[in-house]
């Protein structure tokens, strides 16, 4: 009966606000719009793909639970496979160049795709996407979304991290992300999406190396191609986006939260990776 309750509670927040929409854009690649997982086609209908590729991604899962909490948040997301944020600027301008409430860019998984850990152009265009923004709406919170090692970089031989702790590669994403965000007083923060796996990892909620087999009652992060995020992966990201953007608790979303039941995550799943994000987001021990 409990259950029942929460989940009737759960569905009547959905709309339960008439405060403005805060509009939002998501600026990143196959990261932010859920590559190699039913998160990537993922409720579209509730968001503006302003590519026009019928993607759901992330964003859509971050407005679903912005819609359980009872918020109104108006999601768009600018997604291209394997790009930068030197794309997004110079290929891409016309389609986000308007003011937003919020804004969460994603950079490439290496920083740069030429060199591996090279923040050089990562800061020169988060800031002219950054400036773009403040100009439109001097109020804008913008956000960097830091995100998570590899285990093909780190596991395979010739990885540019390899040898090193499969943490390695999120720790130095982090400070790679904490730096360009330290640098622009245009830029709020960074969402700690890698620590996350890396806590997620150390608390042993997930295994740590994907290509030995799982462990009995861990999760996978990561999807086949051991790169890319798994559906697991991609929904703690966006718990992670939730709580630092709402700052909600995204343990308040519960067990029954409907994505994690849509997408195939048991109650005990969601819950463990909800807490991981609050963990982060909070800096528990």
């Amino acid at each position: 009966m409990a259950a029942l309750l929460s989940m009737t509670a759960s569905a009547a927040a959905f709309g339960a606000t008439s405060a403005p929409a805060q509009s939002i854009l998501f600026i990143g690649n196959s990261y932010t719009f859920g590559a190699f997982s039913p998160v990537r086609r993922y409720n579209a209908n509730l968001v503006h793909d302003l590519n026009g590729d019928g993607v759901g991604g992330v964003p859509a899962l971050f407005k679903l639970f912005t819609q359980e909490a009872g918020l109104n948040y108006d999601v768009s997301l600018e997604t291209a496979g394997g790009s930068t944020l030197k794309f997004h600027y110079t290929q891409k301008r016309q389609e986000i160049d308007r003011a937003w409430d919020h804004v969460v860019m994603q950079e490439h998984s290496r920083l740069d795709p030429d060199k591996s850990g090279d923040p050089t152009n990562f800061k020169r265009y988060a800031g002219k996407l950054a400036a773009l923004f403040k100009q439109r709406n001097p109020s804008v919170d913008i956000r960097l979304l830091a995100t998570w090692s590899r285990p093909d970089l780190t596991y395979k031989p010739g990885g540019h991290w390899y040898g090193k702790p499969i943490e390695a590669m999120g720790n130095d994403l982090q400070k790679a992300y904490a730096q360009v965000a330290g640098g622009d007083a245009s830029i709020h923060g960074v969402i700690p999406v890698g620590s996350a796996f890396n806590r997620a990892i150390r608390d042993g909620v997930a295994d740590p190396d994907p290509y030995d087999g799982i462990s009995f009652n861990q999760i996978d992060l990561w999807a086949y191609d051991h790169y890319h995020a798994s559906t697991f992966g991609y929904y703690l990201e966006a718990l992670m986006d939730f709580g630092s953007i709402t700052g909600k608790d995204p343990r308040s979303l519960g067990s029954y939260e409907k994505a994690a039941d849509d997408l195939g995550l048991s109650q005990g799943q969601a819950e463990a990776l909800q807490n991981i994000a609050y963990r982060q987001l909070h800096q528990a021990p």
